[in-house]
């Protein structure tokens, strides 16, 4: 097995998001192998918490050589974590690990997190770093970076069944949404908005439903962690600016199997779709296991100039542009020319399908598979 470059909170309790099939449960039974389990995904485990979350005192008091307590898929019974905190306050010493795939129980139920006394972490799909000799930037376009992918015998099925996971075991059994046709058409409409500027109006009419059912879809989406989005980086702007956010799938390959395929279909832009939407979560899995705040944005003017991603903290300041292309042009530049002139201390760098890195105009020109493989989330943002 892989080895994660995950480092958790050291003897603090944590709550650990992550999509399904991230290697969440995995790494946790690897981890911590003398834990107390408890499994919600069990039918008879989520019947006796959802009947009686306080039976968790009384257990825990029965395993008191146990200090480490894991709660797999705890949004299944969220009022589990009123007397999870109430332990945590009695000082036991007793460190808890709570995973979770959705955050909407959560959020509908007003559930504080614990109120501050656990950290927040995430599990995204792999890095490339993680996988090292086994990336490859074709390949990991086309299934992606999801674990539960990549360690199969047969990957391109596991994919094709993903989506289906979700409309069945949370979207149709949780009672999401009235109608699930909706929300799958909805999940197939929305891969044609992938790596793009969101326009829910036109989403709607694709859809056949109301603009306010799409603003539900997507808050849905989002509280599944299947997707993200990006919103425009704003910060002592000198030029007007798009007002639309963009839309990304966490995952490349999950995008690609949700996106239909047709004869009108060019291939170039399913690819740069994959392309730009694998940079994305890569710098979106870096953003989230840093300490510090950092913002992840994109850059678009009302003039159409674009940058695809501006990553923005205390230490880093970096503008990326993605092409599909095997060779730089000079229009490739004209949106990091343009926001370097606005931003003077930002380090511009063009990320393409070629093979060579060089400088053109002071901007970085990298090979995507080349950069992906620097990306480490306990490490600074590859500058040079």
């Amino acid at each position: 097995m892989l080895k994660r470059f995950f480092i958790p909170p050291k003897g603090e309790s944590y709550f650990l998001f992550g999509p399904r099939g991230t290697g969440k449960t995995t790494w946790l039974q690897e981890n911590y192998p003398a834990a107390y389990w408890v499994d919600l995904n069990d039918p008879e485990t989520f019947r006796m918490f959802s009947a009686a979350p306080e039976k968790l005192q009384s257990l825990l008091a029965q395993e008191a050589a146990r200090k480490t307590v894991v709660i797999d898929e705890v949004q299944k019974v969220p009022e589990l974590l009123n007397v999870v905190h109430g332990l945590i306050e009695e000082k036991r010493g007793l460190q808890f690990v709570l995973t979770g795939s959705s955050a909407r129980k959560l959020k509908q139920q007003g559930v504080n997190l614990l109120g501050g006394r656990a950290f927040v972490r995430h599990m995204p799909p792999f890095f490339a770093q993680e996988l090292g000799a086994s990336f490859h930037l074709e390949e990991n376009l086309r299934l992606g970076m999801l674990p539960i992918v990549l360690d199969s015998s047969s990957p391109k099925e596991v994919l094709r069944a993903y989506a289906g996971l979700y409309l069945k075991e949370e979207v149709q059994a949780e009672g999401i949404v009235r109608n699930v046709g909706d929300f799958a058409r909805f999940l197939e409409t929305m891969s044609f908005s992938h790596a793009g500027v969101l326009n829910a109006s036109n989403i709607a009419r694709e859809c056949h439903v109301a603009r306010k059912t799409v603003d539900a879809f997507l808050l849905i989406l989002e509280d599944l962690l299947l997707s993200f989005r990006l919103e425009v980086f704003r910060r002592k702007a000198k030029r007007a600016l798009s007002e639309h956010a963009k839309f990304y799938y966490f995952d490349a390959g999950v995008f690609a199997s949700l996106r239909p395929q047709t004869r009108f279909d060019v291939p170039e832009e399913l690819e740069g779709g994959c392309v730009e939407g694998l940079v994305a979560q890569h710098l979106k899995g870096w953003a989230q296991a840093q300490i510090d705040s950092v913002e992840l944005a994109f850059w678009r003017t009302t003039s159409k100039l674009e940058v695809d991603f501006i990553v923005s903290s205390a230490q880093t300041f970096v503008a990326l542009e993605v092409k599909n292309g095997a060779v730089v042009h000079p229009a490739d530049l004209h949106g990091l020319e343009a926001f370097r002139e606005d931003y003077p201390e930002v380090t511009p760098i063009l990320l393409y399908r070629g093979k060579h890195k060089y400088k053109e105009k002071g901007i970085l020109c990298c090979p995507i598979e080349e950069y992906l493989l620097q990306i480490h989330p306990h490490a600074r943002l590859p500058e040079e």
